[in-house]
């Protein structure tokens, strides 16, 4: 969750460690700092607060060194947000500085054991022990790499790390154990950073960094190792089709507002050239199963936190239905600590937009040890997820800003019924006509999608004007739309603060019932496309004569919807299999609208990070 970001080269350093830094806000943070070599002194700028605070100080700074430096943002786990706590943090010598991301499970043992050999320490974080540690081993070397690697053998949990050392003022060191490190390549120029948007004003040719590998990076030089015994690593830089104006709002208020309005490119994307609607054949073949393997599977087991989880669950339904297997939705937080019933027939699905989310990469690995197979939903390249699984569906959504994900989420959506698809026909339980009607479905959806922005933005704003005040919401969907009312009363929590819940609406008369009246608004998710909806409008009945407040979002043309309704957003006729992508839209807007009235940060939502790289 916080963010690295180091450059070797010739440059001014200050401002490229704070356009990195800029560009790295995205994954939450409390304080910020950097530090840089200047005229043979080692210096360390660090303030409490968003990265103005820390540009105040740096305005005041006379000195405009070039060559190397290390910035970071924190998102505390041990110690309370201070300047103090904030990275970078030295040894006792002030030769050594470590930024690092993670958290390093035995510090305190080795805290004590540094202690006693009087190293005195000055914050209260994890991060600190390990300069401290590097300062040892630099009594017995002058090799700066040879001593993180020996520093860093003694450190259990996880971490990515950058290193300088003011007696080698010309090398940068960084390595990695299950938290993201990615090094940009540059001409006579070399950065690290935790995610790529950090290095896309200089470079789009990447490394990723593999657990258990250390980087030794110089002006002109860029060696990679094995962390155990410092064996060379070779590695085939990447290209990221990723301009550095993707990761900028392009006239958009919000990086948010962008990314929804992104949604119909990113959906495009997800399944441009793996469809051809004329023949209703789907090509998937880097999920790497043969039609055998798939034909042999009895049992799929999706593993996802937060947002992803919710795309599980629409999964669930989609593939139950058209690939006839039991399908179990865990989150990746309940799943690493129960027991489970997997077996080498078995196909594990984690979702993950980063690839990097702690506790879904923690269940993957355990469910891997029963000899199931994997395939990842993904949107990063390279990343540790789609390292430790047999095939990546790549949902190629880009960069997503913001902190509550939205264009991330329906293009997972859109991969999973790719898969759906795919595993439905080769075992099947799909048709060539039921496979045509939905590809040529999907295959229209983006313009849909583009034509219900520009005319369903308008309604949004206007509801979300007149229930912003409101305290509480309840959210209500049948069937494969029930994941989206979770989702759209996550986004409601996430960005505007405002308790929301949400239900399957057969389950109202079970304990929420007792909650309407008057005051509570009601958003209810009620398309004609599917049997339920008579059971729907029954439950819009119920909340009625409650008085509750009615926000229908239903079909085009629904006449019976609108006279029931409070407020009605009526949407164009789809697919059932489609429902989930393009009901979501309309939430996150009105998730969206009512933040920005309430005067919320919604770009960066309190106590929230994007990616979420430790437990």
């Amino acid at each position: 969750m916080c963010g690295i970001v180091g450059y070797v080269g010739k440059r001014s350093v200050i401002p490229v460690l704070l356009e990195g830094l800029r560009r790295l806000e995205y994954r939450g943070y409390d304080s910020a700092g950097i530090a840089i070599i200047n005229e043979g002194r080692l210096e360390v700028i660090r303030a409490l607060g968003k990265l103005i605070q820390l540009q105040e100080i740096l305005d005041s700074y006379a000195a405009r060194p070039k060559g190397i430096g290390l910035g970071h943002t924190r998102w505390a786990t041990h110690g309370e947000p201070s300047q103090a706590n904030a990275h970078p943090h030295r040894d006792c010598t002030g030769e050594v500085v470590v930024v690092h991301n993670g958290i390093i499970e035995n510090y305190h043992a080795l805290r004590q054991e540094l202690e006693a050999q009087g190293h005195v320490f000055t914050s209260q974080t994890d991060t600190e022990v390990i300069p401290h540690l590097i300062e040892e081993e630099l009594k017995h070397t002058n090799d700066l790499l040879r001593a993180v690697g020996q520093a860093l053998k003694r450190v259990e949990g996880a971490y990515a790390i950058g290193v300088l050392w003011l007696r080698d003022p010309k090398t940068l060191v960084a390595a990695r154990n299950q938290s993201p490190l990615v090094i940009g390549l540059g001409e006579g120029e070399n950065f690290i950073a935790s995610d790529i948007p950090a290095v896309l004003p200089w470079t789009n040719k990447v490394l990723f960094l593999d657990d258990g590998e250390i980087a030794l990076l110089r002006a002109e030089q860029c060696q990679l190792f094995r962390l155990d015994d410092l064996t060379p690593v070779t590695k085939e830089p990447k290209v990221v089709n990723w301009d550095a104006s993707m990761a900028e709002k392009a006239g958009y208020k919000h990086f948010m507002l962008k990314e929804i309005y992104e949604q119909p490119q990113a959906i495009l994307n997800t399944f441009r050239g793996r469809l051809d609607p004329e023949t209703a054949e789907v090509d998937i073949p880097e999920i790497q199963l043969s039609p055998e393997e798939i034909k042999a599977l009895n049992k799929i087991c999706i593993l996802a936190c937060g947002t992803s989880y919710h795309a599980g669950l629409v999964a669930k339904y989609l593939l139950e239905r058209w690939a006839q297997l039991p399908v179990e939705v865990d989150l990746g937080s309940e799943f690493r600590y129960r027991d489970f019933l997997l077996d080498e027939r078995s196909l594990v699905i984690p979702i993950s937009q980063s690839g990097e989310t702690a506790d879904t990469l923690a269940s993957l690995r355990r469910a891997r040890q029963t000899g199931a197979k994997a395939i990842a939903i993904c949107n990063v390249l390279g990343s540790t997820l789609t390292r430790e699984t047999d095939g990546t569906i790549y949902t190629h959504a880009g960069p997503e800003i913001g902190v509550a994900s939205t264009k991330a989420f329906t293009s997972q959506l859109t991969a999973l019924l790719l898969l759906t698809l795919y595993f439905g026909k080769i075992r099947g339980h799909l048709g060539q006509d039921q496979a045509r009607r939905i590809i040529r479905g999907l295959v229209q959806l983006p313009q849909q999608l583009e034509g219900l922005l520009q005319t369903v933005h308008p309604l949004i704003q206007d509801m979300a004007y007149d229930y912003h005040r409101k305290q509480h919401f309840l959210y209500l969907g049948r069937n494969i739309l029930f994941p989206v009312a979770l989702e759209g009363a996550l986004k409601l929590k996430e960005i505007s603060y405002i308790h929301a819940e949400g239900y399957a609406a057969g389950e109202m008369k079970h304990g929420p019932i007792a909650l309407i009246d008057e005051d509570m608004p009601v958003v209810v998710l009620a398309p004609r496309n599917h049997h339920v909806y008579e059971k729907m409008i029954s439950n819009i009945e119920e909340v009625r004569s409650r008085r509750g407040q009615i926000l229908a979002f239903g079909t085009e043309g629904d006449e019976a919807l609108e006279k029931l309704a409070n407020h009605t957003v009526l949407l164009p006729e789809c697919e059932w299999e489609l429902s989930p992508i393009l009901y979501t839209v309309p939430l996150q807007l009105l998730a969206y609208e009512v933040a920005v009235i309430r005067g919320c940060d919604v770009d960066q939502p309190r106590n929230l990070a994007k990616s979420v790289t430790v437990e």
